[in-house]
């Protein structure tokens, strides 16, 4: 029996308005798993108080737990217990929170534990060397719990070899990071009147265990070889200092800034600053310092951060940072060594290019740990502890077109992109534009947004701009205009299928768009349609008729049969009993032909095109549709007819999931078969993270897709064929969701 009920999910945990990095922590992953996941769980929030006067709290169903008070831990099992909806209760655990009351927090998750309540515990300090008392205080939790997660492999060791936690007790999920924002960085140095200033930074809470004092001494050396320079000290001080200290730690700070004579090159920002505002600095962050005075420190969220913002980092050598920072990431220097850091920074500001490498590596190494992939971990940590069968829905995106505006200039739609932004060195070429035409109609059929025109007729512009005297089409187009001689090197068959294929599809909104975009599509199919029969790749002739299946006439349905008839014959000869499939091989955009064959039945009526169509495509499924999830052919391993379905290991692209969506979208409206709809939503959850390596393909953030799904990670660039595929998948999505979500 397959349950979808929500699951009850009760957190404990300090929350904002309290100031901390648990509470940060804790609100930012329940945002990520309710955004993933918003079908599937019910996100109870039990914050951690000290005093009931600190309770300010709304949303607190079941109730607060105030430190002080000792009858509240009672009050909280009691809450807890006959709450109806409680599958997991996760306790984000501090020693420090816990502080006076370690004995009826430990009897709090014991009463939990008798009650067959799954418990989960993360631990955000775990201690070496541990003497007898912290190790039977964590020992005693441990033994109440489901599962321990820390965010280090090296805190996982610790447990095991100091605490003699069992391994199959402790789980590693990273603490998760904002995916960072498409920015432009002269417009933000502006924004923060940095323009000319290289800037380094630090953030937090502000208290002395920060060592900022390390960065100040050393500013001196650094402005002496930069003099641009520029620290930005960004945060408030801690609120518990500030209770009981009051501004003594800035103050000194203070003091060494002006008996150093670098007043000029440091900036307090006394905030408590939003994501979106401590994104945009790390944006124009050039150095990262993280000055750590504890060597014991766990983990560092600012050091997370600064890292998947793609900061190069300067940092003490905390166990957090020793696993992480490999030396093309940055640099380690010892405690409280300023004379260290300063020869760091230089040597970072001093090498442009080294600069940009490292934030390059720190992007892509550092997506994985995103909050919509530690959403993920979690989310089957949870599933993995509560032995029940049920269906996971992924949260379906808003529809958000910010990366296809971002990556269209005047001319056409950019070929590749440097992460998030267009690489216009990489030019244009008509493949993508196609499909960006493609897209837009389809995105206009739905909406009718007069901003979609603008980008219809710029794309329609740009295959006429590709069109050449004899009708057929060149390809590659550089960011002057030019063709370049990448049109000699390479077939160009597929790319003016696709042309036709976009340009079909313009004729088939001819009742809803203007006569300025139609009338100038139909007379370039016109002229292409001449050469549709001198083309013999599999794709292109399939592109071709779906293009060609919008126009009415007997000589295009004649087209169309000629084109089917080499796809049918095709298939005749090659396929075998085991192999329905049209070559000895498949390699990239299958499901476009049986697709093909589909439109060629319902616009010729040739009932062998539909039962070859049918075939085909199932033959397709059965290869790429494995335990639920999709897994389209790879590009590092075409698959072979007489070899065995292929584990995943790599290359898997995105518009190979679009074509399949795109695809089963035909099949289904064509058949009603509930098996073609259910499918559409397993393989549109690939790009959400229903893969083999469990990670989003998609990036919400900026509206782009990544350019590929390796064997362990994704390619980060977000370019023109990536997105624009995304967005096809997405359109299509738009018909089979129970209400609009754009």
């Amino acid at each position: 029996m397959i349950s979808t009920t929500k699951r009850g999910i009760a957190f404990l945990s300090t929350f904002p308005p309290r100031a901390c990095g648990i509470a940060t922590y804790t609100t930012d992953l329940m945002k990520a798993i309710s955004s993933k996941f918003e079908d599937s769980y019910d996100l109870i929030p039990i914050p951690i108080v000290e005093t009931r006067d600190q309770a300010n709290y709304d949303q607190a169903p079941l109730g607060i737990l105030e430190i002080g008070d000792p009858v509240s831990f009672d009050t909280l099992f009691e809450n807890i217990q006959h709450y109806k909806n409680i599958d997991i209760v996760c306790i984000e655990h501090e020693f420090g929170l816990f502080a006076g009351q370690e004995a009826r927090f430990r009897s709090l998750v014991s009463a939990l534990y008798a009650t067959q309540i799954t418990i989960v515990v993360t631990f955000h300090t775990v201690l070496p060397s541990p003497d007898s008392a912290l190790r039977d205080q964590v020992s005693a939790i441990a033994e109440y719990c489901s599962q321990i997660v820390v965010m280090t492999q090296n805190s996982a060791d610790i447990l095991i070899n100091a605490y003699k936690i069992a391994p199959n007790k402790i789980t590693v999920i990273a603490h998760g990071t904002h995916l960072a924002p498409a920015t432009n960085k002269q417009a933000t140095l502006e924004r923060y009147n940095l323009l000319g200033k290289k800037v380094l930074s630090t953030f937090g809470l502000l208290g002395p265990s920060k060592s900022i004092e390390t960065t100040l001494y050393a500013l001196p050396a650094i402005i002496k070889q930069n003099p641009n320079v520029l620290f930005l000290i960004l945060g408030q001080t801690h609120p518990t200092l500030l209770q009981w200290e009051g501004e003594t730690y800035r103050n000194q700070l203070q003091e060494i800034i002006n008996q150093q004579g670098i007043a000029d090159h440091v900036r307090f920002v006394n905030e408590f600053l939003s994501i979106e505002s401590l994104l945009a600095y790390l944006s124009i962050t050039d150095v990262y310092l993280f000055t750590s005075k504890d060597p014991l420190q766990a983990v560092s969220g600012t050091f997370s951060y600064a890292l998947s913002s793609g900061c190069p980092i300067v940092s003490t050598p905390i166990p957090h940072v020793r696993e992480v920072l490999k030396a093309d990431m940055g640099t380690m220097i010892d405690f409280g060594a300023s004379d260290q850091l300063a020869d760091a920074v230089n040597q970072i500001l001093d090498d442009t290019p080294r600069l940009e490498k490292i934030r390059h590596v720190n992007l892509q190494k550092m997506v994985k740990t995103s909050w919509q992939n530690v959403a993920i971990a979690h989310v089957n940590l949870f599933e993995l502890l509560i032995d029940e069968k049920r269906d996971m829905l992924y949260s379906i995106p808003p529809l958000n077109l910010d990366h296809m505006f971002r990556m269209s200039t005047e001319r056409a739609f950019v070929q590749f992109a440097d992460i998030s932004m267009p690489d216009l060195t990489s030019g244009y070429a008509l493949d993508d534009n196609a499909r960006a035409l493609i897209a837009m109609l389809h995105h206009y059929k739905l909406y009718e947004s007069q901003e979609d025109l603008g980008l219809i007729k710029k794309y329609l512009d740009f295959i006429a701009y590709c069109m050449q005297d004899d009708g057929t089409f060149l390809n590659y187009v550089d960011i002057d205009g030019n063709f370049t001689l990448q049109n000699e090197q390479e077939n160009l068959e597929d790319a003016n299928g696709r042309a036709v294929w976009a340009l079909g599809e313009v004729v088939g909104l001819a009742n809803l768009l203007p006569e300025r975009i139609v009338k100038p599509a139909i007379e370039l199919l016109e002229r292409a349609s001449k050469h549709a029969l001198v083309y013999y790749s599999t794709r292109s002739m399939a592109f071709t008729i779906k293009g060609l299946s919008f126009m009415k006439g007997n000589n295009y349905k004649a087209i169309i049969e000629v084109l089917a008839d080499r796809l049918v014959a095709m298939f005749e000869y090659e396929s075998t009993a085991d192999w329905q499939w049209y070559e000895s091989y498949m390699t990239y955009g299958n499901s476009v032909i049986p697709e093909a064959l589909l439109a060629a039945y319902e616009s010729a009526g040739d009932k062998r095109y539909r039962d070859i169509a049918y075939q085909s495509f199932d033959f397709l499924l059965s290869r790429i549709i494995v335990d639920d999830e999709i897994h389209v052919i790879s590009n590092k391993g075409w698959a072979q007819r007489d070899q065995p379905r292929a584990q995943p290991k790599g290359g898997e692209q995105p518009i190979d999931v679009a074509y399949t969506i795109i695809a089963l979208d035909r099949f289904y409206r064509h058949t009603k078969d509930e098996n073609y709809k259910n499918t559409i939503r397993t393989a549109f959850e690939w790009f959400l993270g229903r893969n083999h390596i469990q990670q989003i393909v998609y990036n919400p953030v900026t509206g782009g897709c990544f350019d590929g799904l390796e064997e362990r990670t994704v390619n980060i660039n977000q370019g023109a064929e990536s997105t624009i595929s995304y967005l096809l998948a997405r359109l299509k999505m738009e018909a089979y969701l129970p209400e609009t979500v754009s």
